[in-house]
């Protein structure tokens, strides 16, 4: 529906937003307000009869901006100057990261075929393909489409580190010739050859694609095609992307297809028609803002141990979501979270294969919360396809919580299906209708060029040996002061000091622009230093950053990549998307198997250890004063492997902590992110509250118990760091480590809601032989702990290798063994 209505509120408060932000100018603002009555139905380009292709990308907009220049499709990103460079790639200065695949001859003409130029595009420079297999951080690049219509033929064949992105202003049309016959999918983010997957699905990091419609409209209803084919694992990204498909009878197409990896994250995306919408199988994943028209099955899961729904939209389709995968006595699917979305118009909402008798005892573990179904025939079906039993009748209705599985309240396990307690929400974490607050990354397309500056035009190499602290600081002081964006080129920008993000910046890096930090002033243990500083403690206001990563270069003993201070209102929070943190095992690193080989051989202790390899003191750190953070699709990981090895062999760094929340207003959001390989913890929650957490993954660090956590960073109680003992646990026969690093600690808070968690410990000292199936799950004793603190929930925890896999003050409360769900041990529902 377009309407004009809510442009009013906007021209009364224009003063307001003058003070709120003070780099627009007030005519700025009114010519804004009064252009977007003729500007409102080029929000969106998602053609359509229906209302509910009109949708923006970002809900709650933090601030006004000004209209889009007078051409329609210009975007910036097209027209900026391109100077970014690959650092530590043999050929910098001649290596190109920016591609318009127009340049390597691709028409978009709607005619021609344009496969062989776009791949071209794709590959040229010497880049890494599947064919090779591996991985790098050498050869990146940014594959730009400008609007048109690109015919193919065959699969457009994604490489390592690719981002593939069109116009957000006129989504380009990748459109499949009737005769499409060569690849998996018109995209194919992993390409099969000889040995399976060319590219090790969960280790490919660091790649997007947004911005397109996906066409297979041509193609026959009755051929298999697929639109997208994506194994892949963290730090990965579809965005803003819409699929047609065939709606006629026997369709065969499908939009996504996932078999295997360790993902990651998906938003803002439209299926139109097809057999599947979607077919999905990784380890976990959060999908948000997902919508579904007129497909037989909307998604299918064919596996996974936890998946994060939110925001989905499913209109008359004949299956919703399908888990049952497996059947009853072999069920797939381990876990799924399916909140704040809907389902319409469909015979069956939801179909399982949960059940009394099911196997194994935990597996289809489902959580439902705040879901509007209307005119369903059957909202959720179970024991499928055997028993088919309703489980939850159809009709028009909203569930304010149901489930299924197994639960701890706090203690159990108690089997249950059916009706539960939703959370009590707070209500600075929501938005318009009583759901969690949600908003997309900006792609700044309502800007021109001249909105923007360029880190390197102003001074900034980015070359990854010139130190670039003073220069990259005034960039974005510059930037700020004159009401700019700052565009940080394609690079390695080597800095020696503190960089500091005051409230108001905006950043864009591209293609995962790197701020890399070196030198003496990050190297105390004792007096730990921010890399990177958001805000100053007392400082009010709010960012927002994308597409960037931060690391550090060898022995960097106190290094806090991100410390957030500022306090921002819950209406307008700071936000970062796609902002990693890359720990070591990457070229330009000085933390490669060369320099930190393992030694499982050898007995570490603090006499020995490595201390070059001391790479970080904190990862994230989300001070006391702050307030008011979205995080999204943020992977905070300390490498276990050198990423530009052939090989891929296993290296040792040591990082103190992951991601540390001390911020006593609370209001966080954490949506689709991921803490690795730590030594002390991963996530950790201490006297703080108010936090929203979606589908949250970890890894314990491989190495240990050799050496046993806390080594080698001493107990510090300002920042609530645990104790660790220093025997090990002793369960019949079993020897079990009993100082591995928390996956997730929360300490003296309240209001902490965990909407699905993946708590992974694989390895004991390399070994994986801890967390083979059904060997006492060993690889530690423990690995989430709550102390101290109340009205916590968390739905669908997921845990290997760990003999217990909650510890509630100081008691042991949910045994792997009552919950075992294949791979992994699933606990439905918790709370405290």
């Amino acid at each position: 529906m377009r309407s004009t209505l809510f442009l009013a509120p906007l021209l009364a408060a224009i003063t307001r937003t003058r003070a709120q932000h003070d780099h627009l100018e007030i005519p700025e603002v009114e010519q804004y307000v009064h252009s977007m009555l003729g500007e409102f139905a080029h929000w969106t380009h998602y053609p359509g009869p229906s209302p509910t292709y009109w949708h923006h990308p970002s809900p709650r907009p933090t601030k006004p901006v000004p209209p889009r220049p007078t051409d329609q499709c210009d975007y910036w990103l097209a027209d900026v100057k391109h100077q970014g460079i690959a650092a530590f790639n043999p050929s910098p200065n001649t290596y190109q990261v920016f591609r318009n695949v127009k340049d390597f001859g691709a028409k978009g003409d709607g005619v021609t075929d344009d496969t062989t130029a776009i791949n071209n595009a794709v590959s040229s420079g010497g880049r890494l393909g599947p064919a090779q297999g591996g991985s790098t951080t050498v050869t990146p690049a940014v594959v730009y489409f400008p609007p048109g219509v690109y015919m193919i033929n065959a699969s457009i064949i994604d490489y390592y580190y690719t981002q593939l992105v069109g116009n957000p202003n006129c989504l380009p049309t990748i459109r499949a010739f009737p005769t499409f016959s060569g690849g998996l999918g018109l995209i194919d983010g992993d390409q099969y050859g000889a040995n399976g997957l060319g590219f090790g699905a969960t280790n490919i990091f660091w790649r997007q694609i947004r911005n397109f419609i996906i066409d297979m409209t041509l193609v026959p209803a009755g051929s298999s095609v697929t639109g997208i084919h994506w194994p892949t694992a963290q730090a990965t990204s579809i965005q803003n992307v819409i699929f047609q498909m065939s709606s006629n009878n026997g369709t065969q197409h499908q939009g996504i297809f996932i078999e295997s990896g360790s993902g990651g994250f998906m938003n803002d995306l439209i299926f139109n028609g097809g057999l599947n919408g979607a077919v999905f199988g990784n380890q976990q994943f959060t999908m948000r803002n997902l919508t579904f028209n007129n497909a037989v099955t909307a998604i299918s899961q064919i596996w996974d141990w936890g998946w994060t729904y939110k925001s989905i939209t499913i209109n008359n389709c004949t299956v919703g979501l399908n888990m049952a995968s497996g059947g009853p006595a072999a069920q797939s699917v381990g876990s799924v979270t399916f909140i704040d979305s809907s389902i319409s118009n469909t015979a069956i909402g939801i179909l399982t294969a949960h059940g009394p008798n099911s196997l194994p005892p935990s597996g289809g573990s489902l959580i439902l919360e705040n879901v509007v179904f209307s005119n369903v025939g059957v909202a959720i079906e179970g024991e499928y396809p055997t028993g088919n039993t309703t489980a939850l009748a159809g009709g028009s209705f909203t569930v304010a919580g149901w489930g299924e599985g197994h639960s701890y309240k706090p203690n159990g396990p108690q089997i249950f299906e059916g009706a539960i307690t939703p959370v009590s929400r707070p209500a600075s974490l929501l938005q318009g209708g009583g759901k969690y607050y949600e908003r997309s990354k900006p792609q700044y397309q309502q800007y021109s060029v001249q909105r923007f500056l360029s880190a390197r035009s102003v001074g900034a190499t980015g070359d990854g040996h010139t130190d670039d602290t003073a220069a990259l600081q005034r960039a974005i002081l510059a930037a700020k002061a004159q009401g700019k964006i700052l565009f940080i080129d394609h690079g390695d920008y080597l800095v020696s000091s503190t960089i500091y993000l005051p409230a108001g910046s905006r950043i864009v890096g591209e293609s995962y622009s790197v701020i890399l930090s070196h030198g003496n002033f990050f190297n105390n243990i004792n007096a730990p230093q921010p890399v990177v500083q958001i805000g100053k403690p007392g400082e009010s206001g709010s960012i927002e950053w994308s597409d960037m990563i931060v690391s550090t270069q060898g022995q960097q003993r106190g290094a806090v990549l991100f410390e957030y201070n500022l306090n921002s209102p819950s209406s307008s929070p700071s936000g970062i998307w796609d902002v990693h943190a890359r720990i070591g095992g990457f070229a330009g690193s000085s933390l490669q198997l060369a320099e930190c080989p393992t030694i499982p051989n050898i007995v570490v202790t603090a006499d020995n250890l490595d201390q070059q390899c001391i790479a970080a003191f904190m990862t994230m750190h989300l001070t006391k004063p702050s307030s008011g953070l979205y995080l999204e699709n943020v992977w905070l990981w300390v490498a276990d492997h050198d990423i530009e090895d052939p090989q891929l062999r296993q290296i040792t760094i040591y990082a103190g902590r992951g991601l540390l929340d001390q911020s006593q207003s609370g209001t966080v959001w954490m949506v689709g992110t991921a803490v690795e390989h730590h030594v002390k913890y991963e996530y950790q929650f201490a006297d703080t509250h108010t936090v929203f957490a979606g589908q949250i993954q970890t890894e314990t660090a491989y190495y240990q118990p050799n050496p046993s956590a806390p080594l080698p960073f001493p107990y510090l109680a300002s920042l609530n760091d645990p104790v660790f003992p220093n025997t090990t646990a002793v369960d019949g026969n079993l020897t079990i480590p009993a100082a591995d690093g928390w996956g997730l600690r929360i300490v003296g808070s309240s209001d902490i809601h965990i909407y699905g968690a993946g708590l992974y410990s694989f390895f004991d000292n390399y070994s994986t032989d801890c967390s083979n199936q059904g060997n006492g799950e060993v690889c530690q004793d423990r690995i989430f702990e709550e102390v101290d603190s109340s009205g916590i929930t968390v739905y669908n925890l997921n845990t290997v290798g760990a003999h217990y896999q909650i510890e509630l003050n100081g008691v042991d409360v949910a045994y792997y063994a009552d919950n075992l769900n294949g791979f992994v041990d699933t606990v439905a529902l918790f709370r405290d």
